[in-house]
């Protein structure tokens, strides 16, 4: 195998283990188009696989080693040994991947060790009983299918491009990496704040049943001083501990999660068997509140207005895979520096050292499902588990504060007057708020809403006039549209509570900066045309955005896009994050209200 390790660093900063083995670098690697690899035993150790990719980037990529690759391949395998690290032998090892897209079957020295569907949600098997001592054989086959009633967000179902949807990513996409824990281990830490009561809940679920005499120890410090230390008795797989934060006679003595000022709190949390420790795992999170109220958006109980960029995390030489640590930073800082103070992620569940960044620097985040584009039952299911997923894997980040099920009526397609899909889309609604009753719900962002906590349109006209006349009354929009889309799905009727955003405009494109080459091709994608230099631009951003900011019932808005992506050049940023436009004039454009 080769020496160097892609994404080394640990990939989930809110849940970390001190046992800590990083599984990615050089695998080998086969397709199997005529699904001959179970039958031959290609599972079994001492069969090679032809090719070598470079883990966790997937296939159709460059940084894999074997793309730029625009080709349709549902099957492939995987293939490397692994030896248990000698500070873990003795203990119970845990096998996890940060996502394998979009179905697989994971084998250890030739045994099955457990199956996953979903390919944006992490998984953990327990390989204990499959180890030997030394090497270790491990072996992956990963089926994706070029079907649209899965979610994909924006990978393509078919060869080569299409509109804005781009190349898919399959296989494993992210880290691969062991664990050791003893007898007993967490499998879950959710912590809900509560910032009126000066307190906040962990939800802590263990992997089985606890015995007699174990407890679990929660110490929370700030900045690396101590503020609490908590111990209490677990006789359930479920325990919720409240942790009381405020200082005797010093009620403001908190610190509050918000851009600019974004605290964090660090928890350990130990779990003991007759005081002897069987886990540890070190998370955080923030004192941070998010609602709406009478049209209104609060955070921390003060108005919030949004100024937000989509962002679709794309890179040009690994697609959805970030290509480092540096590059999600990288990516956090030049949204903030063009002056927003929130990001909508679209179409994608993002690389959880993203929302840590976010987290880090302060950055709003909105976390949205990969649509599905065929209205099944099974892709009902596969959109529900994924929200499902995507909330529990990242319950804990205080930068996400709105969670987006569906994106303009993408995968159900009659939802304005299908019963059926109108009741799927209050559904995810009130899934949402049963797994997370601590954040916002746009329900079906962009048009046709149902009940949701966002009334979200889209609008991309080139002129403010026009906008502005779009939305010269709230009533009108709701009751019509704003554009050529209904505001609210038939039969529906908003409470008065919803906030109001115009969450995608823009989309203005350069004549002659963003081409792509390579995967891109020669196709170029915009709206009402391109601009040809930096002051068209502005004019342009300059009236649409004034417009969206004069609407005095819009409580904020998003720009499309931070970069380009593909055949898609209305970024801000080409693909490379080179600015297409001096960055300290593009922030001055885009403040004003606040």
């Amino acid at each position: 195998m080769g020496k160097e390790i892609p994404r080394s660093e640990h990939p989930r900063p809110d849940f970390m283990r001190d046992t800590f083995a990083n599984l990615n670098g050089e695998w080998q690697f086969a397709f199997d188009d005529a699904d001959e690899g179970v039958r031959a035993g290609w599972y079994k150790p001492g069969h090679v696989l032809p090719q070598v990719i470079t883990v966790p980037f997937a296939w159709q990529t460059r940084q894999s080693g074997l793309g730029p690759m625009d080709e349709i391949h549902p099957i492939m395998w995987y293939r490397r040994t692994f030896a248990v690290p000698e500070e873990m032998k003795g203990k119970r090892i845990l096998l996890r991947f940060g996502a394998v897209d979009d179905a697989c079957s994971v084998y250890v020295n030739g045994q099955m060790a457990g199956t996953h569907t979903g390919g944006y949600a992490p998984f953990v098997l327990d390989i204990t009983s499959l180890l030997t001592d030394g090497e270790n054989d491990l072996c992956v086959r990963a089926v994706d299918e070029p079907d649209p009633a899965q979610p994909r967000g924006k990978q393509y179902w078919e060869k080569g491009l299409m509109a804005c949807w781009y190349t898919p990513v399959s296989g494993i996409w992210q880290t691969v990496y062991l664990e050791a824990v003893g007898e007993y281990a967490m499998k879950q830490i959710h912590i809900t704040p509560d910032i009126d009561r000066h307190m906040f809940t962990a939800e802590i679920a263990l992997d089985r049943m606890p015995a007699e005499g174990m407890e679990l120890e929660l110490a929370v410090t700030y900045e690396g001083q101590p503020c609490r230390t908590v111990r209490t008795t677990v006789s359930n797989r479920c325990c919720c501990v409240p942790v009381d934060l405020a200082a005797r006679k010093a009620l403001d003595s908190i610190h509050l999660w918000q851009p600019g000022q974004p605290a964090l709190y660090d928890v350990e949390v130990t779990l003991l068997k007759n005081g002897v420790a069987e886990d540890h795992i070190r998370t955080y999170f923030g004192m941070r509140k998010i609602e709406v109220r009478d049209g209104k958006v609060y955070l921390n109980n003060s108005p919030l207005y949004q100024r937000l960029v989509l962002d679709q995390g794309y890179w040009p030489e690994s697609l959805l895979t970030p290509p480092s640590d540096d590059a999600i930073r990288q990516d956090i800082e030049l949204t903030l520096q063009l002056g927003y103070n929130g990001a909508r992620k679209h179409q994608k569940v993002e690389d959880p050292r993203y929302y840590y960044w976010a987290d880090k620097l302060g950055l709003l985040v909105w976390g949205e499902v990969p649509s599905a584009y065929d209205f099944t039952d099974e892709m009902a299911r596969r959109v529900a588990g994924t929200l499902a997923d995507f909330i529990d894997r990242d319950f804990n980040h205080p930068s996400l504060i709105t969670w987006v099920p569906l994106n303009e009526s993408w995968g159900v397609g009659q939802i304005y007057a299908d019963r059926r899909q109108q009741e799927f889309g209050r559904m995810l609604y009130h899934l949402t708020k049963a797994l997370d009753g601590t954040r916002l719900c746009s329900v079906n962002d962009g048009w046709e809403q149902v009940d949701t906590d966002i009334c979200a349109l889209h609008d991309y006209a080139d002129q403010g006039e026009v906008i502005a006349k779009h939305f010269e009354s709230r009533e009108t929009v709701e009751k019509h549209c704003c554009d050529s889309r209904p505001c609210y799905a038939a039969g529906h009727t908003p409470t008065g509570r919803e906030a109001f955003l115009v969450t995608e405009y823009g989309g203005i494109a350069f004549a002659n900066i963003g081409e792509q080459g390579e995967m891109g091709g020669t196709q170029t994608w915009g709206y009402h045309g391109k601009v040809a230099d930096e002051e068209a631009f502005f004019a342009r951003f300059q009236s649409v955005t004034d417009a969206i900011r004069a609407i005095p019932y819009c409580q904020g808005y998003c720009y499309t896009q931070l970069t380009d992506v593909m055949q898609e050049i209305n970024g801000v940023l080409t693909a490379d994050r080179r600015p297409k436009v001096e960055i300290g004039r593009f922030a001055e454009a885009n403040q004003g209200r606040q």
